[in-house]
């Protein structure tokens, strides 16, 4: 697919906006317009007194066009006319492709951040009705949206401005799922190097938390992700875990989390460690209770598995369970969807969080085009409307949500609790409410204005064995903290 501008240079959002009916077509842009081939023209057209937004989208020898003139205030701010020539061009793609995805012309990562502060600024009336005429919005994802910020404003309200979190990285899974993009590496292949990484990141953690005692800082929750940091040995858990307790301050700590991940590495020894270090939270996620979908995906394990997993987490002791689950997966309907969820549902989690599938590069059902239905939004849509219906129906309400790029039908990742059992950092991290303090490869710190907007990153190395090898550089790196928070003080 061709994109073409002509008139105009935004080009960021009318890609995005491409990608969701396309998301494993290749893109060209061109400032003139061809005479042939599959492409999508979008052009500024008229005087500054009566601009008009126009798209023409060439498609299978099929030709649709659409157009809006741009309102007297729109003339005025440049920042709108990207939105009318973006609705333009889904006027066109939603006739060729006879799919109306529910999120309109809204590619950003939290939705319900911006319908936050849409509220804020001009009210509840007005932004419900900014999403749904200017940005395409479907009525029910707006209630979503609505919904969700009631529940993450809660939270965030617990945050002060010398609150932060921890993150700790543990980039090792016992393999890799097809629809997995993240930084990982197999136990298998990577065993040689975990005893180094373990030990250097227990040092990270060590001067992590030197800092945060330094500057006054206080520690509102803790989340060990990956990767799958169950692929760790029991004895391997509890060495981490003891260097987070013996080291931070943990008076103020209101959750500690830990991404038990998958059920295929779960042992009572494991889960005793991580109970006895001081978990408070842990997921055991299934993404599907569905055998053939397992395999598709690459998961060594089965439905049966994840609740032999779960309930042996309950006799540990674990009363705040999260499963993940995944709408849109290769070889899963509708049908079997269903049955995931009241499958589920039949444990009793404290909190069910529901992701759309995106097909990130590189991720292998993108890179050898395994995913059929890549396109299916429908199915998708019908998927996690049913999730949400039911959840709902069953006391649980939505408490945070963000999207990702290449997401099945621009589909949203929203997370699901019963009262007392949201997954603060979840939210903390999503809002960027506060200051996210991060150890291991791949791991970004955020460091958040303690009374402002402004967001500062500090990059650890991606890869765990540029992690080991130039582990000099991240101490160093982290230094900055102290230069910040003079800057900005709490």
């Amino acid at each position: 697919m061709t994109l073409v501008l002509i008139g105009h240079d935004f080009k960021y959002e009318l890609e995005k906006l491409i990608r969701i009916f396309l998301p494993f077509e290749k893109q060209e842009f061109l400032y003139r317009e061809p005479q042939e081939g599959d492409r999508a023209i979008t052009k500024l057209c008229g005087e500054t007194e009566k601009t008009v937004a126009v798209a023409e989208l060439h498609w299978k020898g099929k030709t649709y066009t659409a157009q809006y003139p741009l309102s007297d205030e729109a003339r005025k701010a440049p920042s709108e006319w990207e939105l009318f020539l973006a609705r333009a061009l889904f006027d066109c793609l939603t006739e060729a492709f006879s799919y109306r995805p529910p999120w309109g012309i809204l590619t950003g990562v939290r939705p319900a951040k911006l319908f936050a502060r849409l509220t804020s600024s001009i009210g509840e009336a007005s932004a419900d009705e900014y999403f749904l005429n200017c940005l395409r919005v479907a009525p029910n994802k707006i209630t979503l949206c609505r919904d969700t910020v009631r529940g993450e404003s809660a939270i965030t309200a617990l945050s002060r401005p010398d609150s932060f979190s921890l993150y700790i990285s543990i980039p090792f899974c016992p393999t890799r799922c097809a629809y997995c993009s993240f930084v990982s590496h197999s136990v298998a292949n990577a065993k040689k190097l975990i005893p180094k990484y373990i030990a250097l990141l227990k040092e990270e953690i060590c001067y992590t938390a030197e800092l945060a005692d330094k500057l006054g800082l206080r520690l509102e929750t803790v989340y060990i992700g990956g990767g799958t940091p169950t692929a760790l040995s029991a004895d391997e858990l509890s060495e981490i875990m003891r260097t987070v307790t013996e080291h931070f301050r943990l008076d103020t700590l209101r959750e500690f989390t830990v991404e038990a991940g998958r059920p295929d590495t779960l042992t009572k020894d494991k889960l005793m460690a991580i109970k006895e270090g001081g978990c408070t939270r842990i997921s055991v996620n299934p993404q599907t209770m569905n055998d053939d979908v397992l395999a598709a995906i690459g998961r060594n394990h089965s439905a049966a598995d994840t609740e032999m997993a779960f309930h042996l987490a309950r006799e540990c002791g674990f009363t705040n369970i999260n499963m993940d689950l995944i709408a849109g997966l290769p070889k899963d309907d509708f049908p079997s969807f269903q049955n995931t969820v009241r499958r589920v549902l039949s444990l009793a989690p404290e909190s069910v969080t529901v992701h759309s599938l995106s097909m990130k590069r590189a991720a292998d059902l993108s890179q050898n085009g395994a995913h059929e239905a890549a396109c299916a939004g429908n199915i998708a849509e019908q998927m996690v409307e049913f999730a949400r219906a039911t959840l709902t129906d069953k006391g649980y309400h939505p408490y945070y949500m963000y999207r990702q790029s290449k997401t099945v039908g621009n589909l949203e990742n929203v997370g699901y609790a019963r009262s007392g059992f949201e997954g603060l950092y979840n939210v903390y991290t999503m809002d960027e409410t506060h200051t996210v303090l991060s150890c291991g490869a791949s791991a970004v710190t955020k460091l958040r204005e303690p009374r402002g907007p402004y967001i500062e990153r500090i990059f650890n190395f991606k890869y765990p064995y540029e992690y080991t090898d130039r582990f000099e550089e991240i101490l160093k790196r982290k230094e900055r903290m102290i230069e910040f928070y003079k800057e900005f003080c709490i």
